[in-house]
């Protein structure tokens, strides 16, 4: 592939009022707002002397980390950055461009300066989609303002954002848009020459159903008025609820698929299996299904669960979802549709327990703390000439050679001799293991 084609540089486009906008475009594309003044919410940052406006009007160059839910104006504000300080507009993409392509970017942006030219915002949506090597990369143009880099994630950035990356950033938490908000969003969408330029009307019923599917996402809620304005007939200039409902029902199976509920429908699904409701895991399986939602995703989220909900409850389970994740790749869909959903069907009926991951959290915790220890002398290599000097593999018992094959001796360093990290449910196969463990663990302890 040609790198040009992995990111795209262009210039902030100039505010367009009026009949000649682009009516190709999509209806939350074309009411994107072209000022700060224009912005929706997040009063929060639009105060007088904000870092925001601070930014804008004083046209300062400060690295930005925009964090919150999707439709709540990240992509907007980094237009607006750019278009109102003149700045050029370059976006990478998180998911196709590599660390050279990064790279070449901010040297692009440093030749300009250079040489004269204006200044650069580079705009890196779901910068956590980067790798910690592209992030590096992001850090001379910070450090030399060689660009005004503007990052947004849905993630907590402190978990996936790089420590020197976020020190030298500002990082402002955008909120979803309150009720109120989101129909501003819609009055002017309904009325503005850039939307629907009063073409259709809204019945109240349908408003407040609007607003409600919307959910604080403003793209959301533009995305399905502009379903319900194309559904409405010739003779026709009123959405009604039951048209609106009609039409949301087939935009939101798109929206899914562009993946602003994706977020939403795995938390149910996944909860649902934990929860051992079979019927409402296989709605969700459906759901994500129907979208198109990527089945390796489906997949790998079935294996994680397979540990963490159930682990050795029944230790089939991580064999079932592995097997299912090796079906996906080996005959693709909508066949492996079958194997996943035999895994959806298996691990919510199964018994569960969250013992192997409070076991591994616990044991990790205590290493964090520093309760590590040396590890005791019967233990250590004993296969390297002056070991036995030291007295390294002395008195080990080989528990092969025990009648039990399992020989009484101490094996954790002295800081953790008395931890218990595994605690064994009565839930499944695990019962068993809880027996076994007690009678192991009296034989370790010479009793």
């Amino acid at each position: 592939m040609d790198s040009d084609a992995l990111f795209e540089v262009v210039a902030a486009p100039p505010p367009r009022p009026g009949p000649d906008h682009d009516r190709r475009a999509p209806l939350a594309v074309r009411m994107r707002p072209r000022r700060l003044d224009e912005l929706v919410g997040q009063q929060h940052l639009l105060a007088e002397g904000s870092p925001l406006r601070r930014l804008v009007e004083a046209d300062q160059s400060t690295a930005l980390v925009l964090w919150g839910p999707p439709g709540t104006g990240k992509t907007t504000i980094a237009g607006i950055v750019s278009a109102q300080t003149n700045r050029r507009f370059v976006e990478v993409s998180a998911v196709s461009a590599g660390v050279k392509e990064v790279r070449e970017t901010i040297d692009a942006a440093r030749r300009s300066l250079v040489n004269g030219g204006p200044e650069t915002v580079l705009f890196v949506d779901e910068v956590h989609r980067f790798s910690k090597a592209q992030q590096d990369a992001l850090l001379p143009g910070v450090e030399n303002r060689w660009v005004t880099l503007i990052a947004a994630t849905t993630e907590n950035p402190f978990f996936s954002v790089i420590s020197p990356l976020l020190s030298r950033s500002l990082l402002l938490t955008l909120e979803p848009l309150t009720d109120d908000a989101i129909r501003d969003v819609i009055d002017r969408a309904l009325l503005d020459e850039r939307g629907l330029a009063g073409c259709v009307r809204l019945d109240e019923d349908a408003r407040d159903q609007l607003v409600r599917l919307a959910g604080g996402d403003a793209r959301r809620a533009l995305t399905y008025l502009e379903a319900a304005a194309n559904a409405v007939g010739e003779d026709e200039a009123v959405v009604t609820l039951s048209l609106l409902e009609l039409a949301v029902d087939r935009a939101a199976v798109r929206y899914d698929r562009q993946g602003d509920q994706h977020y939403d429908v795995i938390s149910a699904f996944i909860k649902s299996v934990r929860g051992s409701d079979v019927d409402a895991a296989l709605h969700y399986f459906a759901r994500m299904i129907a979208a198109g939602e990527d089945p390796r995703f489906i997949a790998r989220r079935l294996v994680i669960l397979a540990s963490e909900d159930i682990g050795l409850a029944d230790p089939t389970a991580l064999t079932t979802a592995v097997a299912a994740a090796q079906s996906v790749q080996l005959i693709g869909m909508p066949e492996a549709r079958l194997n996943l959903g035999q895994a959806v069907i298996a691990l919510a009926l199964a018994p569960k327990s969250n013992a192997v991951i409070s076991a591994v959290d616990a044991a990790l915790a205590d290493v964090s703390a520093g309760r590590i220890g040396a590890v005791p002398s019967h233990l250590r290599d004993a296969h390297y000439r002056g070991a036995s000097t030291l007295g390294h593999g002395s008195d080990y018992r080989y528990a092969h050679d025990d009648p039990r094959g399992v020989a009484p001796q101490r094996h954790a360093p002295d800081a953790v001799a008395d931890r218990s990290y595994y605690a064994p449910t009565q839930h499944g196969a695990e019962a068993e293991y809880a027996s076994r463990l007690e009678r192991i663990k009296a034989i370790l302890s010479g009793n």
